[in-house]
């Protein structure tokens, strides 16, 4: 039996590489920060589970799902759309500090 024909393009298999691997690193961007935001929610949910463990598995889980998506535009929107969550969620958290501290030197 002849073997196989296989087509090799050197430059495409190349440029998927490299979009796998820009893809892979700002994923771990993402986690990395998703995981830093967590850490600053420390009160409790109606269960009693704090909700910095509670956003770590669902983070956890998202990127589970995601792992195994191959369609470079499906991999590009999920990245813009998380980054974009996390930057709002740090925003809010940021307004919230400054208003905070606001009314504690208004007040004293």
């Amino acid at each position: 039996m002849p073997p196989t024909p296989h087509l090799w393009i050197p430059n495409a298999a190349i440029k998927a590489a490299n979009r796998y691997s820009s893809h892979r690193s700002e994923a771990l961007s993402l986690y990395r920060e998703i995981l830093r935001t967590a850490k600053h929610f420390h009160w409790c949910d109606e269960k009693g589970i704090p909700w910095n463990i509670r956003l770590k598995e669902e983070a956890r889980k998202e990127f589970m799902v995601a792992k195994d998506e191959t369609d470079p535009l499906i991999l590009a929107r999920l990245l813009v759309t998380g980054r974009d969550c996390v930057q709002q969620v740090q925003n809010k958290f940021n307004q919230a500090d400054q208003a905070a501290l606001d009314r504690i030197k208004r007040d004293s």
